[in-house]
């Protein structure tokens, strides 16, 4: 007589757990990531799919991130955590677990706005800015994209001229996230000395912004145009340490780093949706996860998440060193964005009909991650960036 062994289930593991992520990080490292996720979890979630439907961000979010020490942590005094860049990439992808808006939100506010000031500004700008924009009392933005000029800053509109000790800043930005919450924008403009940056009160005459509707992506973050109307400026507005292009496009690479952890989060919160979904539904009398194709599916995900999840804390251990390179950051943008949105468009087959509704997070994520994949550099960008790094030619001119 024989008999067929009965099917055992084994205890599930987390898609990270098989890579033993944890033992890549410190205590300091993982109890940051634990505090963030269970801020996410507690706070955030129960609200995001509201506020992504609703298009909107509400400006007190500012203060409770602030009050998490979220706010430019990776920066050193001035009211900063002062962090290193691993725990920084960690909180970021705790938060793009929730959503990309809360991530595009601390990144802004965090490696843009305060980065620039900490980096290129006067004592006096720190002293008044930094501050307060570490705890979310202040909210700053970021001007450097135009119209038409994203990829290519070089070919900037907006204009500073000097009319006797101040500055007339004239022009306009585009795709400016926090553009109409912020208190304080750095601006970015063309002068007869060379590209500039100036910081940028918003309550200044002739400062306008205007929020950018009907978006398909990123609903649960501000988006807005800056408008310029000759503005009047003191000579002190002007960020004494940033004396060229080299100097905005830095900021920004300050931001990509956080998309590299950050793009993480929004895939692995759709690839543990769509495995609990898989788990409790029920196809031709089985758990849809009993199926050898939904595992396949699960099984590429998880390779592709972990794999991502080396590479960004290796480049983060290379970021606290002081060694990174803006090719190294563009490889982890290109590799993780491009895997995270693939992750969260497999995990929507999943869920099948209930994917597409605000109930399950991973169209949500797909959605967001397009804007991920544009903002801060495309792919397209990164991989030329790459390919003259390896080529020693440069492509894009």
């Amino acid at each position: 007589m024989t008999t067929t062994a009965p099917r055992t289930t084994a205890a599930p593991v987390g898609p990270l757990d098989l890579f033993a992520a944890d033992s890549l990080l410190d205590e300091d490292e993982r109890d940051i990531a634990a505090t963030v996720r269970a801020f996410v979890d507690k706070r955030l979630k129960p609200e995001v799919g509201d506020w992504f439907e609703a298009g909107t961000l509400p400006r007190e979010i500012a203060r409770e991130f602030g009050g998490m020490g979220l706010m430019g942590m990776h920066l050193e005094g001035y009211g900063c955590a002062g962090t290193n860049a691993v725990s920084y990439g960690l909180a970021c992808m705790e938060l793009e677990a929730g959503d990309s808006g809360f991530r595009s939100f601390v990144s802004v506010q965090g490696s843009l706005s305060m980065f620039s000031i900490h980096r290129y500004g006067s004592e006096e700008q720190k002293q008044e800015w930094l501050p307060r924009l570490a705890t979310g009392e202040a909210i700053g933005c970021f001007g450097l994209t135009e119209a038409d000029f994203g990829s290519n800053p070089s070919g900037m509109r907006t204009r500073a001229r000097r009319d006797g000790d101040d500055w007339i800043l004239s022009g306009s930005k585009m795709w400016i996230t926090n553009g109409t919450l912020a208190d304080v924008a750095t601006v970015w403009a063309r002068t007869d000395e060379g590209f500039r940056g100036f910081v940028v009160p918003t309550d200044a005459p002739g400062f306008a912004a205007h929020a950018i509707g009907k978006k398909l992506s990123l609903r649960a973050s501000v988006t807005a145009e800056l408008v310029f109307d000759d503005i009047r400026l003191p000579s002190s507005a002007m960020l004494p340490g940033a004396t060229s292009l080299g100097a905005p496009l830095s900021c920004l690479n300050e931001a990509r780093f956080g998309i590299v952890f950050g793009a993480l989060g929004a895939a692995r919160d759709s690839l543990e949706t769509a495995i609990a979904y898989a788990n409790s539904r029920e196809v031709f009398d089985r758990p849809l996860a009993s199926f050898q194709l939904t595992q396949q599916k699960l099984a590429d995900m998880t390779l592709e998440l972990g794999k991502g999840f080396l590479l960004a804390v290796h480049l983060g251990r290379i970021k606290d060193r002081g060694e990174i390179t803006p090719d190294q950051v563009s490889l982890g943008k290109l590799n993780n964005v491009r895997e995270a949105i693939a992750i969260a468009r497999e995990c929507r087959t999943i869920l099948g009909g209930s994917g597409i509704t605000l109930e399950y997070s991973p169209l949500r994520h797909a959605n967001n991650l397009e804007s991920v994949l544009t903002y801060e550099g495309t792919s397209e960008m990164h991989m030329l960036s790459i390919g003259k790094a390896l080529t020693g030619q440069q492509a894009f001119r």
